[in-house]
């Protein structure tokens, strides 16, 4: 069973945070796919389907993002899955907006969801980055717990669908077909430079 993880805060305050970019890309996934209804299980809001014909999970856990590891390994446990089906979606401040990098292993960057999983789990798991840029060092924690502005809306959906767009070679383990296909979309929807999103963000 592939694992698709994404990683946010449960409820409506936080539901349009940049911290729930994650938890906004496996809704789409779902949508896209057709996947079965959201449903109580893990410590989660998780649904069951398919993506170019790989079972998959869609996990968004409501542990808060500091505890994401112990829902995500206990869904693990559940279906004996490995590291290496487990693809965790979060928000990356060190990445322009409307970016998106695939990476297994490596540092958290001070991401408390990716740490919690680590500490649960181990350390070599895929990491789907999405960017939301950087507002400087002294401004983290209110930059991403704060909602994304009207003008962020258009990247936001346009990287989303294309995430959503391209799972199949994400399922298949072709990460970096999928990495480009989701380029190729946002630069076919005009985001491909992120001064220019960066701009609409100001």
């Amino acid at each position: 069973m592939l694992l698709l993880v994404g990683l946010g805060n449960p409820g409506p305050k936080y539901a349009k945070n940049r911290h729930n970019i994650g938890f906004m890309a496996v809704d789409r996934i779902a949508a896209r796919h057709g996947f079965g209804p959201w449903r109580a299980r893990f410590q989660s809001d998780a649904c069951e389907g398919s993506i170019a014909g790989v079972k998959a999970l869609l996990l968004k856990p409501r542990t808060y993002m500091n505890e994401s590891g112990r829902a995500v390994a206990e869904a693990a446990r559940f279906y004996k899955s490995a590291l290496s089906d487990l693809a965790v979606f979060h928000d990356e401040l060190d990445l322009a907006p409307g970016k998106l990098r695939v990476k297994v292993g490596g540092g958290n960057a001070g991401h408390n969801g990716l740490r919690s999983i680590t500490a649960h789990m181990g350390n070599d798991y895929k990491r789907v980055r999405l960017g939301i840029g950087h507002p400087g060092r002294d401004a983290v924690l209110s930059y991403v717990l704060n909602d994304f502005g009207k003008s962020e809306q258009p990247w936001v959906d346009g990287l989303t669908d294309a995430v959503a767009e391209a799972a199949e070679f994400l399922a298949r383990n072709e990460d970096e077909s999928f990495q480009n296909k989701v380029h190729l979309r946002m630069e076919a929807a005009g985001f491909a430079n992120p001064q220019r999103i960066g701009e609409a963000r100001a």
